[in-house]
């Protein structure tokens, strides 16, 4: 990182990790920045089991382009590719 710079990363090392696999920055970045990154034992509901609008407001919270005229299997594929 150049100098004179800061890292917006909260889990550096979760971050070079996840890039290192293969993620794209932006995901990779959005992992590492979550409240709990690099802590294991979550409990995310699966996809299928939440509600249409569910997908569609956490398409929002990622930035997925189009989601109004997604479907919810649509939705879930998005999301899951974001």
């Amino acid at each position: 990182m150049p100098q004179g710079k800061t890292s917006h990363i909260k889990n550096e090392k979760q971050y070079e990790a996840l890039v290192d696999k293969g993620m794209s920055k932006t995901k990779a970045a959005r992992i590492a920045n979550t409240p709990d990154a690099g802590k294991k034992g979550g409990k995310a509901e699966k996809y299928e089991d939440r509600s249409k609008t569910d997908l569609y407001n956490k398409a929002k919270e990622v930035g997925i382009e189009g989601r109004s005229k997604m479907s919810k299997e649509e939705l879930i594929k998005a999301l899951r590719n974001s």
